[in-house]
């Protein structure tokens, strides 16, 4: 029991680091265009982080528990390189002020750890079809990001600047919220699954049991009140550093990257919402003026992309196999 509830508690700690270190996603837009204070728009994404559990079923999270390692193989120390790897790599990134994706620093921890359990414990499929939204998501948001700006564009060519910057600061406290929502329900499932898996592999949960309502309340919890903390350092390179944005252009990007976080979620994808956000963001900033979008400060956010789920493997094998060593099973 007290392994139990170390795991638990572990992981609603990196359920928390992950809604700080991923709270630029949901406010860095809301931010820079000044339309909520830093201290407003946290309040604002974290209510909807933690209601997003009403809206969305819980595909991701089954895909985490069952879809990225077998389950018969997970065991403690499994649990722990894991979640360690995922942590220590999302404070690393945190403290460099680099939105790198927690989603993906799970998977990788949850890889490297089932790796070295057994190299065959890793479900193929489950890791291709995330390797595969790592390119699908931030260039969907991009396209859709960017989409949205043309046609917003188009539909408002002949409103006056001062009334379309009015309509547009309301509006983006709704594609704000549908971001948020949408990173509430694909994020905080993926520490649902870590649970889960911990549940089935000591068979306290059956392999068709629904998931317990204190597992879903928690994880939503965690993930709320790590976005109320914020993480100021990635709010500054996503909302600041990137490319400049108005109202109208917040919202394309939030309402763009939206649409890609429901299509993942209702799919059972764990998809990063950073990936998805830096997408909608870029693509805003190249239909209004490609020599706006520092293109520096995007690359050096792309690298830290690529080396993600290997770094966060790497921590996590190098933890599971101190544990091992030190006879935890």
């Amino acid at each position: 029991m007290l392994i139990i509830v170390a795991i638990v508690v572990i992981a609603l700690a990196f359920d928390y680091i992950n809604g700080f270190h991923d709270a630029a996603n949901s406010i860095a837009t809301v931010v820079s265009t000044r339309v909520l204070t830093p201290r407003q728009a946290v309040v604002w994404a974290a209510f909807f982080n933690f209601i997003a559990f009403v809206v969305f079923p819980l595909h991701v999270a089954h895909t985490i528990g069952k879809g990225i390692i077998d389950p018969k193989i997970v065991d403690d120390a499994v649990l722990f390189g894991a979640l360690g790897g995922a942590i220590a790599w999302n404070l690393i990134t945190w403290w460099y002020g680099l939105p790198s994706s927690s989603s993906h620093a799970l998977v990788g921890g949850l890889i490297g750890a089932g790796f070295c359990k057994g190299g065959s414990a890793v479900i193929q499929s489950g890791v291709a079809k995330t390797a595969l939204f790592i390119v699908v998501s931030p260039v969907l948001g991009m396209v859709l990001g960017g989409g949205m700006m043309v046609l917003v564009a188009w539909l408002f060519r002949r409103a006056q600047p001062g009334k379309i910057d009015r309509w547009f600061r309301r509006l983006q406290l709704v594609s704000s919220a549908l971001f948020s929502l949408g990173h509430g329900a694909n994020d905080a499932q993926k520490t649902m699954g870590i649970i889960m898996a911990m549940l089935l592999a000591k068979g306290h949960l059956g392999p068709k049991a629904p998931l317990p309502i204190w597992v879903i309340l928690s994880c939503q919890l965690a993930m709320g009140l790590g976005t109320l903390s914020g993480g100021w350092r990635i709010v500054k390179t996503m909302g600041m550093r990137l490319t400049k944005l108005k109202p109208f252009g917040g919202f394309c990007a939030e309402t763009g990257a939206a649409g890609m976080l429901f299509l993942a979620s209702a799919l059972g994808v764990p998809v990063s919402t950073t990936h998805t956000i830096t997408g909608g963001i870029v693509g805003v900033g190249y239909v209004t003026r490609p020599s706006g979008v520092r293109w520096r400060v995007a690359f050096r956010i792309v690298w830290a992309w690529l080396f993600t789920i290997q770094s966060a493997a790497l921590i996590a094998a190098a933890i599971y196999a101190g544990l091992r060593a030190l006879g935890m099973r």
